[in-house]
């Protein structure tokens, strides 16, 4: 995998985004995925772009923003334009939005064809500046549930109508992810990784509380320490043909404390989880000759 720390993680500490950005080429990260917000003020300051940040071997694998379903046309044609605009000054392909602000058990017929028409005007909009929406399995939204999601796709029905495939939400939905990756996966584009200690405090990825500075976080724990399997997914996908899964770009999504300890932590596991696929007959896989350097934690 392709893996990114995503600049949310970072919204209520002083940090500059060259620190950011040497942070993650020093921790073996090969990208960020840039929060639209971020995305916007750094506009005031253009030399900030994906040139600059190619010259540290990193890409912008996705901007993360909030696409207007409702309203009128014109203002939510403008704010994909300028997010366009933005992807490509970054030089992402990609920019991730929700699928609505409701439940797929809580919106009418009329709501969701609204909804859903509106997505397939903005991926239009999008598709002539070369970019894909990535709609991301969440709740509250009409990619909640397994069937609304495979529903939604084919109700949006653009080339450019993606997936990101949150494996977290799929299990908050109390569906298998590894069933629910083999009956998505032709349009997935996106993984988002993150965990919680059990179901009892899926409540604080609600919005209001990830955005409140004074939030809770109780529960948010390291990738491998809680309630969803990772070793079990990652070794599913890692264990794929060679396929456009090998190179899949997925994002660390963390929004608790201590980031860099953390991030880097949940990087050097993967890293080595990785290696074993690389040379699994070998009893060392980082020094197997062709295999990555070993990580260290920093």
């Amino acid at each position: 995998m392709k893996l990114s720390i995503c600049t949310i993680s970072f919204r209520h500490q002083l940090v500059s985004i060259d620190q950011l950005v040497n942070w993650a080429k020093a921790n073996h990260f090969d990208g960020i995925e840039l929060w639209g917000a971020h995305a916007k003020n750094l506009s005031e300051q253009p030399a900030y772009n994906k040139d600059w940040l190619a010259g540290f071997d990193l890409t912008t694998s996705m901007i993360s923003d909030y696409l207007p379903l409702q309203g009128p046309e014109t203002q939510a044609f403008q704010k994909v334009q300028q997010l366009c605009l933005l992807a490509k000054h970054w030089g992402a392909r990609k920019l991730r939005t929700f699928a609505g602000y409701a439940g797929s058990d809580e919106v009418t017929e009329a709501e969701r064809q609204d909804i859903t028409r509106r997505l397939s005007d903005i991926c239009q909009w999008a598709a002539q500046h070369g970019i894909t929406i990535i709609a991301e399995t969440h709740p509250g939204t009409l990619a909640d549930t397994l069937a609304s999601t495979q529903r939604l796709l084919e109700e949006v029905n653009q080339p450019n109508f993606k997936l990101n495939f949150d494996v977290l939400h799929v299990w908050e939905a109390k569906e298998d992810p590894i069933q629910s990756f083999e009956l998505l996966k032709s349009d997935i584009e996106h993984f988002h990784l993150k965990n919680i200690s059990s179901a009892d405090h899926l409540s604080v990825f609600s919005p209001p509380n990830v955005y409140s500075a004074s939030g809770s976080r109780e529960g948010l724990v390291p990738l491998f320490k809680g309630a969803v399997d990772y070793n079990r997914f990652l070794e599913y996908i890692m264990e794929q043909p060679i396929t456009k899964f090998h190179n899949m770009d997925a994002s660390l999504e963390w929004f608790g404390d201590q980031c860099k300890q953390v991030l880097s932590e949940d990087r050097y596991l993967i890293q080595q989880l990785e290696q074993q696929y690389e040379a699994p007959n070998v009893v060392n896989p980082s020094l197997h000759k062709g295999s990555k350097a070993p990580l260290t934690l920093g």
